[in-house]
């Protein structure tokens, strides 16, 4: 006799299996679908902050002794994932933003401000932003909120939203509802976010996946984006063709 959890397709295999019981897998199966890019993609960073990524690896609890806004050992953990995903946007000429924090006027949460804010909040200079690559100035956890990030977005015929960044359960989820109200698809790449709360990582990425994005893996993406913006071949970059 086959068991439920035995019965769980691909849909639901991910980092939230160990969390969420089979029950309630189960309760959700008519979320179930294809996951997938529709039309043209964008990629956002949200919130790359140079004060969130520790220096090496370590527990969280070192990490956030060493600064308080540190996402510990899930931060380091991404970076690799992060960069490849940047990497391959890039190679695929697919737009490529990043968000950013003024430390006099945003508030993303109610968390209060500190001394070292203004270098806490400096983009991390390992994934850009390149030049010619937009920078969205926001105010609250949401890349949405009060900023131009739709018209842009509109202005190049972007159809899905492919989001990395932190945290999961804050402004990566306050940015994916928000896109989805907007009318795109939303892709979370699953190994380029991340939370100092492991759980809250986890069923975050379950409640988003099952209603506003789809939770791909890296790998799944390459897949998706190589079905519609293979990378081109040396030869036709070059204007030529590879017999």
């Amino acid at each position: 006799m086959t068991s439920t959890t035995d019965a769980l397709d691909s849909f639901e295999d991910h980092c939230w299996r160990d969390v969420v019981p089979a029950e309630t897998l189960e309760v959700y199966r008519a979320y179930r679908r294809e996951t997938r890019i529709v039309g043209r993609p964008a990629v956002l960073a949200v919130d790359l902050f140079s004060g969130v990524f520790p220096d090496g690896p370590m527990s969280l609890a070192e990490a956030v002794a060493r600064n308080p806004r540190s996402c510990g050992p899930a931060a380091w953990a991404a970076r690799a994932p992060i960069a490849a995903l940047l990497d391959s946007a890039r190679s695929r000429d697919i737009p490529v933003l990043f968000s950013s924090q003024d430390p006099e006027t945003s508030r993303a949460t109610h968390r209060p401000p500190s001394e070292r804010d203004a270098a806490d909040l400096a983009l991390d200079p390992a994934f850009g932003p390149l030049p010619g690559e937009a920078v969205v100035p926001k105010r609250r956890a949401s890349v949405f909120f009060e900023t131009d990030l739709a018209d842009r977005l509109a202005r190049v015929d972007v159809n899905t939203l492919v989001l990395c960044g932190e945290t999961t359960s804050g402004c990566v989820r306050a940015t994916a509802v928000d896109a989805y109200s907007h009318g795109l698809h939303v892709v979370v790449v699953e190994e380029a976010v991340f939370d100092r709360s492991p759980l809250s990582h986890k069923v975050s990425l379950f409640d988003l996946h099952h209603k506003y994005a789809d939770v791909m893996t890296l790998a799944q993406f390459e897949a998706a984006a190589d079905a519609i913006l293979p990378i081109p071949s040396a030869g036709e970059v070059h204007g030529t063709t590879q017999h």
